[in-house]
């Protein structure tokens, strides 16, 4: 176990946005959110966010999954673990120092760097990366047992050291206790009047505490976010990383570069996502399952052997072996149960489908309670809003209604109801009946010849 702290206070002016970068989102999630899951999933047992920038708005954002503390000011980056100093003189063990704008960075490298740190006994890790090309980075200088002797801003580098490819991540491990001292010890004695945390690496050393670097093995996952290019390359590999991971379960992708699928996605085995895809947060999906091209499902719920092509799901449950689409959109707090068919070109919305319902095409349900083996014929329309408001219809198991037919709700059809094509119901229908509501049909034979 260990104490995270996660620096979430700057602007970001380069994002040019009225949001602060840090809730800038990667695949669903705000930026300080994929560092605040990766640091419990390694093992912390705290972690506070040093929240500065249009605070209110992160924390609202962020929610309750962290602690804050609040630096108001931006003095920099040892200013901004200050504020978090009762946090840790209360941690135990290791701290570690994480950027709110590093989305990239994994569990399994944070959790690697702490071993790291506990098994050279150091009392600070840096985290570093080797750079083919590490110009305008801050460079690692070790000594000749290997441990860190100082970091070396590229302004200030000589010619040796500019030759050195391994560089600052800007990501420590600290033992708390060292932290704790090293930060009482820090000055603003730079050009910029900042107190910077690199500076207590150098009062550790001069203490003659032991400073560690740990070389992470993929680069990726130190990439910060200045810009909404650096943004959207983030969101790429992410995509790529969330893609294979759920191939690797069994899920198949014909072309996984063009399907988009945010964290918080489950999909069981042997389902396939086919071409441009989308699949927000919160959506489940079963086994056997086929989600066709061009579908976008938003915290959907679909059950085994389910079909859905080309069509729109949102915050809706859709049954076993249904079938949905192409081309339909079920709108949210419906659920649709099994063996259903949701043909092209049907709306359905706030409503209850029964198990082997068939709503082929042309059809809007709104509002509704719809019972088993129903049968819609196309151009069906409940009418659910008289101008003020909605209405609920209630339709038995076993119904069929002809094409062309209104419901104005409220209304009510019994079981085994048969309803003409044309009609515009406006009452109840008792069980069993045949209910034709529509106008008697005349013929005027010669009209045309008479009008002339």
């Amino acid at each position: 176990m260990f104490t995270s702290i996660i620096l979430a206070a700057g602007m970001g002016t380069r994002m040019k946005s009225k949001m602060p970068k840090v809730i800038h989102r990667v695949c669903g999630k705000p930026l300080c959110k994929w560092v605040i899951d990766a640091s419990k999933k390694a093992g912390a047992d705290r972690v506070c966010a040093i929240v500065g920038h249009k605070a209110e708005m992160v924390k609202e954002t962020l929610g309750d999954v962290c602690e804050y503390a609040l630096q108001a000011e931006q003095k920099g980056t040892g200013h901004a673990v200050m504020q978090a100093a009762d946090f840790i003189n209360e941690a135990k063990g290791e701290v570690v120092i994480l950027n709110g704008d590093t989305p990239l960075v994994t569990a399994q490298a944070i959790e690697d760097a702490v071993a790291y740190h506990k098994s050279c006994g150091n009392q600070a890790t840096v985290i570093t990366a080797v750079l083919d090309d590490a110009t305008g980075y801050g460079r690692i200088v070790r000594n000749s047992d290997g441990n860190v002797m100082k970091i070396v801003e590229q302004k200030d580098a000589n010619d040796e050291e500019k030759k050195i490819n391994e560089i600052n991540s800007g990501m420590y491990v600290f033992d708390a206790e060292s932290l704790s001292y090293a930060l009482t010890k820090l000055t603003p004695n730079n050009a910029q009047g900042e107190y910077y945390l690199t500076d207590t690496l150098e009062i550790l050393l001069d203490a003659g505490k032991k400073v560690g670097g740990f070389a992470i093995s993929d680069n990726d996952e130190i990439r910060g976010i200045n810009d909404r290019v650096q943004l959207s390359e983030a969101e790429k590999i992410m995509r790529k990383r969330i893609n294979e991971m759920h191939m690797r379960n069994g899920v198949t992708m014909r072309d996984p570069e063009s399907v988009y699928i945010e964290d918080d996605v489950e999909i069981g085995s042997d389902t396939e996502i086919c071409p441009n895809v989308t699949l927000k947060s919160g959506t489940r999906i079963g086994s056997d399952c086929t989600i066709g091209s061009g579908s976008v499902l938003d915290r959907a719920i679909i059950h085994d052997k389910a079909d859905i092509l080309s069509s729109v799901i949102l915050q809706s449950e859709v049954g076993e072996e249904t079938h949905v689409g192409p081309f339909a959109y079920i709108r949210p707090n419906c659920k649709v149960g099994k063996d259903v068919k949701v043909g092209d070109f049907v709306e359905i919305k706030n409503s209850n489908i029964d198990d082997g319902t068939k709503i082929s095409h042309l059809t809007y349900i709104g509002d509704s309670d719809v019972g088993k083996r129903v049968n819609f014929g196309c151009g069906t329309v409940t009418c659910n809003y008289d101008g003020s408001k909605k209405y609920r219809t209630v339709i038995g198991d076993d119904c069929f209604v002809g094409c062309n037919t209104n419901f104005v709700s409220p209304i009510n059809v019994g079981d085994g109801s048969y309803i003409a094509a044309g009609s515009t119901i406006t009452e109840d229908i008792p069980e069993k009946s045949l209910s034709i509501a529509r106008a008697r049909q005349i013929n005027k034979e010669n009209w045309k010849d008479k009008r002339k």
